[in-house]
């Protein structure tokens, strides 16, 4: 089992990773292989539009969006956290969700995602359910916790302090391991879930 993570955070040590890090430490004792990787602060330019991905099977914009694609198809999970900026997420993680999800042309089917934002006070429920957006039209299950994924604090390193949070991420690395484990023993016996062919419809004829 291994679960990629990304911290949206500009804050390398902020509250965000401060979360992420719980969880992790919850996975390593749980035999699971994790890999943080740092987005927040990164240059990230946002989707164009252009469908190069289609033809190259990748993105064109050559930089951690496909430097995280290897990963992201060979992991079993994918943790996104980001602090929240006017009730939603980090612009930086945004676009490289963006990206990743669109411009990787691997079936996501099955893979687990979760997300876990953090705040001073407010917008923590918009912001989850924005980046669990990412995870239920790709096909992946999303693992749940005692409450939403969230973490209160404002100074770095404050977040500490929110003993429900952190227990609330602790939870969410214990039942996603189980989710990711139960999933892989599903595959072994039964498989994938059939597939129909895709059907794209457009609002205006």
């Amino acid at each position: 089992m291994k679960v990629l993570m990304l911290n949206g955070s500009p804050r390398p040590e902020g509250n965000t990773a401060l979360a992420l890090r719980e969880m992790e430490q919850v996975f390593q004792s749980e035999g699971v292989e994790t890999e943080l990787v740092q987005v927040g602060g990164r240059e990230i330019r946002g989707c164009v539009g252009c469908l190069g991905c289609v033809k190259l099977g990748r993105c064109v914009f050559d930089d951690l969006v496909n430097e995280l694609a290897p990963k992201f198809e060979a992991c079993d999970g994918l943790v996104a956290g980001s602090p929240v900026y006017y009730a939603s997420a980090n612009a930086t993680l945004v676009a490289l969700l963006t990206r990743l999800f669109y411009s990787t042309p691997f079936d996501k089917t099955m893979k687990v995602g979760a997300c876990v934002v953090a705040a001073r006070r407010g917008g923590l429920s918009a912001t989850f359910d924005e980046l669990n957006k990412f995870f239920t039209i790709s096909g992946m299950p999303v693992a749940s916790s005692q409450y939403w994924n969230s973490v209160h604090g404002r100074l770095p390193g404050e977040a500490a302090q929110d003993a429900e949070g952190m227990q609330t991420m602790r939870t969410l690395a214990r039942n996603m391991t189980f989710l990711m484990k139960s999933i892989a023993l599903g595959k072994e016996k039964y498989g994938l879930p059939q597939k129909e062919a895709r059907q794209a419809t457009n609002f205006i004829r």
